[in-house]
């Protein structure tokens, strides 16, 4: 009796078994054709940072005297440039810790529903509406010497002579606020969001006032968010250039780095200098990040028990 033919084995394509081997154990860690869509993305990225970063750093250690590190010997050796560095934090760890300090008990309060709340909401994302250049025009206009804010106060025999609130340090610095808190106060509020309630509620059980519950259980929850919340706030505040331009003294008090970059690259045309004072500007902000992203790590960075 003649055995059963063997039923014929699959047969793949030449080169399939290991090209579908391959593509199952990339998907297994996450590649597959669906990274292509980040792939526009990236290009975006080296076109518009990568390449002008680099090509910016190259053209720094090409000063027309000096050496190659004659541009960066020159920021330093210059006193008005050095003050620019001061300036520089002067106005953006205030600002940054101003908007995020206060960013925390709005957004603290905002967790609970009340009537209005979509309408303060709004109200307290404006400003981003604005952008940089109209809110200095609305700073001069409201707080300036001819102002309605000096108005008011003549009027009501509180002042004899206009407050300088405008073309010095407090002009930037009220800029900074008002751009800046919307952002620090969406992240705060988006952070306590991730907090669960069921944690405070815990702990009201236990018979925790409402400050210890914020102290020793949403505070120390909240704090790796607020210090991302700082780092970006710091960032945003650290590149300042149109208000220390527009509601600054920007030969004085506000001669930030960004307006000393400026200056030796479109007013004076050197250009290696321009380059050089923006990798100083560069080099200072990464400093402060790294050195805030290591306190971070430091801290609780399990479950909040929420969604965020």
């Amino acid at each position: 009796m003649a055995a059963a033919p063997a039923a014929p084995a699959a047969v793949a394509a030449p080169g399939g078994a290991p090209r579908a081997a391959l593509r199952h154990r990339l998907a297994e860690r996450g590649v597959d054709r669906t990274l292509l869509l980040v792939l526009p993305g990236a290009l975006a990225v080296v076109a518009l940072f990568c390449y002008p970063f680099l090509y910016g750093l190259q053209l720094s250690f090409q000063p027309a005297k000096g050496g190659a590190l004659g541009a960066y010997r020159q920021f330093f050796s210059d006193p008005f440039a050095r003050k620019s560095v001061w300036a520089t934090f002067s106005l953006a760890v205030p600002a940054a810790v101003v908007n995020v300090g206060v960013s925390v008990p709005i957004s603290y309060r905002m967790r609970r529903e009340f009537r209005g709340k979509r309408l303060l909401l709004a109200l307290l994302v404006v400003p981003i509406t604005l952008g940089t250049v109209l809110t200095a025009e609305g700073i001069l206009e409201f707080y300036g010497p001819a102002g309605w804010f000096n108005r008011t106060l003549h009027l009501l025999g509180l002042t004899a002579s206009p407050m300088k609130l405008t073309m010095n340090y407090t002009g930037v610095l009220l800029s900074l606020l008002i751009s800046g808190f919307p952002f620090a106060f969406l992240l705060t509020h988006s952070h306590l969001s991730g907090i669960h309630p069921s944690l405070e509620k815990a702990a009201a059980t236990l018979g925790a006032g409402w400050w210890q519950r914020f102290r020793h259980i949403t505070f120390p929850l909240l704090l790796p968010g607020l210090m991302t919340t700082f780092c970006l706030s710091f960032v945003m505040a650290f590149a300042v250039f149109p208000s220390a331009l527009m509601v600054g003294d920007p030969n004085g008090s506000t001669h930030v780095i960004s307006i000393e970059a400026y200056q030796a690259a479109l007013e004076r045309f050197d250009y290696a200098q321009g380059c050089a004072d923006a990798m100083i500007m560069t080099a200072l902000m990464l400093a402060v990040l790294g050195a805030v992203t290591a306190l971070r790590s430091r801290l609780y960075r399990g479950s909040t028990g929420g969604k965020g």
